[in-house]
């Protein structure tokens, strides 16, 4: 009895201290990790949602690019980062789906990680330079039927959703090419710019001002209909390209083993924002679609993508990464 009174007793006692501390949270700045480089949809989201977040939160959240490896980099640093809720990942389809399937071998799981909200959820775009012979669809695979050898394809680096969906384009096209990654979309995008490759399929925010600048030209979009930002860009079922949907997704991730005081405080927080009409209207404008579902939700969704992502690469019989 009174082994078990001192048990309690610790217990209590224990209580007692963490509660303020859990209750404190956050007691300063937190940093966001975006496992990409500048200029892409990963880092356009984080830095939009930041200082709001950091206003609702009373600190300032820091966002932090850790590029490279598609998106392994920032996704291994937060799944050794300490569970205190002031570490944080804009997670994407990449590190947290696709890299699952693409790689024999990750040095982190999806045990590693406790998902917050989904922020944003964009579709793809296929674009190519405004001096490109190829105004349609037809007209680039006609090209690249023609001239097979000289067809390359640029990405925001291997593994993520832009070069799955042109993996995906070369297989249900029948068209072949070479394979250009980059450290993130903004070099990608630079890259196009400059007419070092024939085309890319991009997440459709970080190409978005060239499209509406006239510097690319969008030939379709992988939603299942056609954007209300984009209407003469057809869809690729439209383009006579089927089974191309694919949507890219964003979401806000936290080291597993965090608070659940503290998921649920960044879960309101995050949610808030990113319904906000100004944050919301941001989104559209990008031709995306704001997120905000619960912390359950977004895990249940990751772990669809997850298995979404295997079958399509096996089935298009991309080879694995070491």
């Amino acid at each position: 009895m009174l082994h078990s009174q001192r048990w309690l007793a610790a217990g209590a006692l224990w209580l007692a201290m963490a509660g303020p501390a859990l209750a404190a949270w956050p007691e300063r700045p937190l940093t966001l990790i975006v496992p990409a480089s500048p200029g892409g949809t990963t880092d356009i989201a984080a830095r939009l949602i930041a200082d709001k977040l950091a206003a609702k939160l009373g600190q300032q959240v820091i966002v932090e690019n850790r590029a490279g490896a598609a998106g392994i980099i920032g996704a291994q640093t937060l799944a050794r980062a300490r569970p205190d809720g002031y570490t944080l990942l804009m997670g994407n389809i990449g590190p947290n789906a696709i890299n699952y399937a693409l790689y024999k071998t990750l040095p982190y799981k999806p045990a590693d990680f406790a998902p917050v909200t989904l922020v944003i959820s964009v579709p793809n775009v296929l674009v190519v330079n405004e001096a490109s012979p190829a105004r349609s669809v037809a007209d680039l695979l006609a090209l690249a039927r023609r001239d097979p050898g000289k067809v390359s394809f640029g990405s925001s680096g291997s593994g993520q959703s832009p070069h799955l969906s042109a993996e995906l384009f070369k297989q249900r096209a029948g068209i072949g090419g070479t394979h250009v990654p980059y450290k993130g979309a903004g070099p990608a995008v630079a890259a196009l710019l400059g007419q070092q490759f024939t085309f890319m399929i991009d997440n459709l925010p970080s190409s978005m001002p060239y499209i509406q600048s006239g510097k690319l030209r969008a030939l379709a979009v992988t939603s299942a209909r056609r954007l209300a930002e984009l209407p003469d860009v057809p869809t690729m079922a439209e383009a006579g390209v089927p089974d191309m949907v694919v949507t890219a997704w964003f979401g806000l991730v936290a080291p597993a083993g965090t608070p659940a005081t503290v998921i649920d405080t960044l879960y309101a927080a995050t949610r808030d924002v990113v319904r906000s009409p100004d944050i919301t209207e941001r989104f559209r404008a990008m031709g995306g679609q704001a997120g905000g579902n619960t912390p359950a939700e977004f895990a249940a969704f990751i772990d669809q993508e997850r298995a979404r992502w295997r079958q399509i690469v096996d089935t298009a019989g991309i080879a694995q990464e070491q």
